[in-house]
Protein backbone atom coordinates (compact mmCIF):
# COMPACT_ATOMS: atom_id res chain seq x y z
CA UNK A 1 0.00 0.00 0.00
CA UNK A 2 1.47 3.27 -1.27
CA UNK A 3 2.42 5.58 1.86
CA UNK A 4 0.38 8.55 2.57
CA UNK A 5 1.77 11.89 3.00
CA UNK A 6 2.67 11.97 7.14
CA UNK A 7 3.62 8.46 7.12
CA UNK A 8 6.03 9.19 4.17
CA UNK A 9 7.75 12.45 5.90
CA UNK A 10 7.69 10.50 9.25
CA UNK A 11 9.63 7.32 8.04
CA UNK A 12 12.40 9.87 5.96
CA UNK A 13 13.25 11.47 9.27
CA UNK A 14 15.32 8.07 10.46
CA UNK A 15 16.80 7.63 7.33
CA UNK A 16 17.25 10.85 6.79
CA UNK A 17 19.76 11.29 9.37
CA UNK A 18 21.84 7.72 8.61
CA UNK A 19 22.38 9.46 5.84
CA UNK A 20 23.73 12.20 7.08
CA UNK A 21 25.80 10.15 9.33
CA UNK A 22 27.22 7.55 6.99
CA UNK A 23 27.88 10.97 4.54
CA UNK A 24 30.20 12.18 7.98
CA UNK A 25 32.35 8.76 7.11
CA UNK A 26 33.27 9.39 3.18
CA UNK A 27 35.46 12.22 4.00
CA UNK A 28 34.80 13.95 7.80
CA UNK A 29 34.87 11.18 10.20
CA UNK A 30 35.66 8.45 10.77
CA UNK A 31 36.05 7.24 7.35
CA UNK A 32 35.74 3.86 8.74
CA UNK A 33 34.45 1.96 5.18
CA UNK A 34 31.18 2.71 7.04
CA UNK A 35 30.00 4.88 3.65
CA UNK A 36 31.07 1.81 1.22
CA UNK A 37 27.71 0.90 -0.81
CA UNK A 38 27.25 -2.63 0.91
CA UNK A 39 27.49 -1.42 4.25
CA UNK A 40 25.53 1.65 3.74
CA UNK A 41 22.94 0.01 1.81
CA UNK A 42 22.36 -2.79 4.42
CA UNK A 43 21.69 -0.53 7.32
CA UNK A 44 19.30 1.18 5.35
CA UNK A 45 17.30 -2.06 4.59
CA UNK A 46 17.76 -2.92 7.93
CA UNK A 47 16.69 0.70 9.21
CA UNK A 48 13.23 -0.20 7.12
CA UNK A 49 13.22 -3.72 8.24
CA UNK A 50 14.56 -6.08 5.79
CA UNK A 51 18.66 -5.81 6.22
CA UNK A 52 18.57 -8.70 3.48
CA UNK A 53 16.90 -6.30 0.86
CA UNK A 54 19.17 -4.02 1.58
CA UNK A 55 22.03 -6.52 1.55
CA UNK A 56 21.45 -7.33 -1.88
CA UNK A 57 21.23 -3.43 -3.38
CA UNK A 58 24.31 -2.79 -1.04
CA UNK A 59 25.90 -5.39 -3.27
CA UNK A 60 24.99 -4.10 -6.37
CA UNK A 61 26.09 -0.61 -5.92
CA UNK A 62 29.68 -1.87 -4.44
CA UNK A 63 30.09 -3.37 -7.64
CA UNK A 64 29.03 0.06 -9.27
CA UNK A 65 31.31 1.65 -6.74
CA UNK A 66 34.27 -0.83 -7.65
CA UNK A 67 34.76 1.50 -10.64
CA UNK A 68 35.53 5.28 -8.71
CA UNK A 69 38.57 5.80 -6.16
CA UNK A 70 38.14 8.32 -4.06
CA UNK A 71 41.39 10.10 -4.36
CA UNK A 72 42.56 13.97 -2.70
CA UNK A 73 39.92 16.86 -4.02
CA UNK A 74 38.95 14.72 -7.21
CA UNK A 75 35.20 14.25 -7.87
CA UNK A 76 33.67 11.38 -7.45
CA UNK A 77 30.30 10.06 -6.34
CA UNK A 78 29.21 9.79 -2.58
CA UNK A 79 28.54 6.42 -2.04
CA UNK A 80 27.27 6.73 1.42
CA UNK A 81 24.15 8.79 1.83
CA UNK A 82 22.55 7.67 -1.59
CA UNK A 83 23.48 3.72 -0.65
CA UNK A 84 21.29 4.04 3.03
CA UNK A 85 18.52 5.23 0.68
CA UNK A 86 18.51 2.84 -2.03
CA UNK A 87 18.69 0.13 0.60
CA UNK A 88 15.50 1.43 1.84
CA UNK A 89 13.91 2.00 -0.97
CA UNK A 90 14.65 -1.92 -1.92
CA UNK A 91 12.77 -2.83 1.00
CA UNK A 92 9.27 -1.83 -1.08
CA UNK A 93 7.25 -4.89 -1.62
CA UNK A 94 10.12 -7.60 -0.47
CA UNK A 95 9.42 -11.14 -1.11
CA UNK A 96 8.60 -13.63 1.78
CA UNK A 97 12.70 -14.68 1.99
CA UNK A 98 13.07 -10.95 2.24
CA UNK A 99 14.76 -10.09 -0.77
CA UNK A 100 13.87 -6.92 -2.79
CA UNK A 101 11.03 -6.77 -5.57
CA UNK A 102 12.59 -6.78 -9.04
CA UNK A 103 10.67 -3.77 -10.14
CA UNK A 104 11.86 -1.56 -6.21
CA UNK A 105 15.17 -3.32 -6.92
CA UNK A 106 15.79 -1.79 -10.44
CA UNK A 107 14.92 1.42 -8.86
CA UNK A 108 16.38 1.36 -5.96
CA UNK A 109 19.66 0.86 -8.06
CA UNK A 110 18.63 3.73 -9.90
CA UNK A 111 18.48 5.80 -7.08
CA UNK A 112 21.72 5.02 -5.75
CA UNK A 113 23.92 5.64 -8.54
CA UNK A 114 21.80 8.97 -9.57
CA UNK A 115 22.33 10.16 -6.20
CA UNK A 116 25.74 9.39 -5.50
CA UNK A 117 26.39 11.57 -8.43
CA UNK A 118 24.47 14.71 -6.78
CA UNK A 119 26.28 13.89 -3.86
CA UNK A 120 29.38 14.18 -5.71
CA UNK A 121 28.49 17.36 -6.97
CA UNK A 122 27.71 18.32 -3.17
CA UNK A 123 30.58 17.29 -1.71
CA UNK A 124 32.60 19.55 -4.58
CA UNK A 125 29.99 22.50 -2.93
CA UNK A 126 30.71 21.46 0.57
CA UNK A 127 34.53 22.35 0.08
CA UNK A 128 33.92 25.33 -1.53
CA UNK A 129 31.92 26.56 1.61
CA UNK A 130 34.37 25.70 3.90
CA UNK A 131 37.16 27.41 2.00
CA UNK A 132 34.92 30.52 2.39
CA UNK A 133 34.32 29.79 5.70
CA UNK A 134 38.46 29.48 6.20
CA UNK A 135 39.75 32.46 4.47
CA UNK A 136 38.84 35.10 6.78
CA UNK A 137 40.45 33.31 9.46
CA UNK A 138 43.28 32.94 7.62
CA UNK A 139 45.56 35.21 10.29
CA UNK A 140 44.25 33.16 13.08
CA UNK A 141 45.00 29.92 11.35
CA UNK A 142 48.73 30.95 10.71
CA UNK A 143 49.23 31.83 14.08
CA UNK A 144 47.73 28.43 15.36
CA UNK A 145 45.00 29.74 16.51
CA UNK A 146 43.07 26.53 18.67
CA UNK A 147 39.97 27.83 18.81
CA UNK A 148 40.06 28.56 14.91
CA UNK A 149 40.80 25.20 14.08
CA UNK A 150 38.21 24.01 16.21
CA UNK A 151 35.75 25.83 15.39
CA UNK A 152 36.64 25.15 11.38
CA UNK A 153 36.73 21.56 12.12
CA UNK A 154 33.26 21.61 14.13
CA UNK A 155 31.42 23.73 11.58
CA UNK A 156 32.90 21.68 8.31
CA UNK A 157 31.42 18.57 10.04
CA UNK A 158 28.08 19.91 10.57
CA UNK A 159 27.65 21.18 7.39
CA UNK A 160 28.52 18.19 5.77
CA UNK A 161 26.26 15.87 8.58
CA UNK A 162 23.38 18.42 6.86
CA UNK A 163 24.78 17.59 3.35
CA UNK A 164 24.51 14.02 3.76
CA UNK A 165 20.89 14.45 5.69
CA UNK A 166 19.22 16.64 3.06
CA UNK A 167 20.48 14.41 0.12
CA UNK A 168 18.93 11.59 1.76
CA UNK A 169 15.73 13.68 2.13
CA UNK A 170 15.39 14.30 -0.93
CA UNK A 171 16.55 10.66 -2.44
CA UNK A 172 13.90 9.10 -0.17
CA UNK A 173 11.38 11.66 -0.83
CA UNK A 174 11.43 11.12 -4.69
CA UNK A 175 12.97 6.97 -4.86
CA UNK A 176 10.08 5.63 -2.47
CA UNK A 177 6.64 7.02 -4.35
CA UNK A 178 8.57 6.04 -7.87
CA UNK A 179 9.78 2.15 -6.26
CA UNK A 180 6.10 1.84 -4.89
CA UNK A 181 4.77 3.16 -8.36
CA UNK A 182 7.20 0.88 -10.57
CA UNK A 183 6.49 -2.21 -8.22
CA UNK A 184 2.51 -1.95 -8.44
CA UNK A 185 3.10 -1.69 -12.59
CA UNK A 186 5.84 -4.29 -12.88
CA UNK A 187 5.51 -6.78 -15.48
CA UNK A 188 8.82 -7.94 -16.37
CA UNK A 189 9.57 -11.69 -15.34
CA UNK A 190 11.78 -11.97 -12.24
CA UNK A 191 14.61 -14.08 -13.82
CA UNK A 192 14.76 -11.55 -16.65
CA UNK A 193 14.52 -8.26 -14.50
CA UNK A 194 17.46 -9.93 -12.04
CA UNK A 195 19.71 -10.62 -14.78
CA UNK A 196 19.61 -7.79 -16.93
CA UNK A 197 20.47 -5.67 -13.40
CA UNK A 198 23.03 -8.40 -11.98
CA UNK A 199 25.13 -8.04 -15.69
CA UNK A 200 25.15 -4.69 -15.97
CA UNK A 201 26.97 -4.39 -12.35
CA UNK A 202 28.68 -7.74 -12.96
CA UNK A 203 29.98 -6.20 -16.30
CA UNK A 204 30.83 -2.61 -14.50
CA UNK A 205 32.72 -4.58 -11.47
CA UNK A 206 34.67 -7.14 -14.56
CA UNK A 207 36.49 -3.85 -16.05
CA UNK A 208 37.23 -2.05 -12.61
CA UNK A 209 38.63 -5.39 -11.65
CA UNK A 210 40.73 -5.85 -14.63
CA UNK A 211 41.94 -2.23 -14.93
CA UNK A 212 43.12 -3.00 -11.56
CA UNK A 213 45.05 -6.38 -12.81
CA UNK A 214 46.91 -4.09 -15.00
CA UNK A 215 47.50 -1.34 -12.30
CA UNK A 216 48.26 -2.78 -9.28
CA UNK A 217 50.83 -5.42 -8.57
CA UNK A 218 49.73 -8.00 -6.28
CA UNK A 219 45.99 -7.47 -7.28
CA UNK A 220 45.84 -10.81 -9.25
CA UNK A 221 47.09 -12.51 -6.10
CA UNK A 222 44.81 -11.16 -3.69
CA UNK A 223 42.02 -11.50 -5.81
CA UNK A 224 42.27 -15.05 -6.15
CA UNK A 225 42.81 -15.57 -2.34
CA UNK A 226 39.89 -13.45 -1.89
CA UNK A 227 37.29 -15.40 -4.28
CA UNK A 228 38.77 -18.69 -2.51
CA UNK A 229 37.67 -17.73 1.00
CA UNK A 230 34.69 -16.31 0.02
CA UNK A 231 33.82 -19.96 -2.26
CA UNK A 232 34.72 -21.87 0.83
CA UNK A 233 32.45 -19.43 3.22
CA UNK A 234 29.68 -19.52 0.79
CA UNK A 235 30.17 -23.84 0.59
CA UNK A 236 30.40 -24.08 4.30
CA UNK A 237 27.77 -21.80 4.90
CA UNK A 238 25.11 -23.83 2.81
Amino acid sequence: MPLDLATLLASMIPVALLAGLIGLDVVSFPQAMLSRPIVGATLGGALAGSPEAGLVCGTALECLALESLPVGASRYPEWGSSSVVAGTVATVGTTDNGLPATGAFAVAVVVGVLFAWIGGWTMVKHRQLIARFARPRLDQLAAGSRNTVVGLQGFGMTADLARGALLGATAFLIGVPVAEAVHANWTLPENVSRAVVITCVAGVAAAAVWKDFHAISGTRRLFLAALAVGTALVVWGA
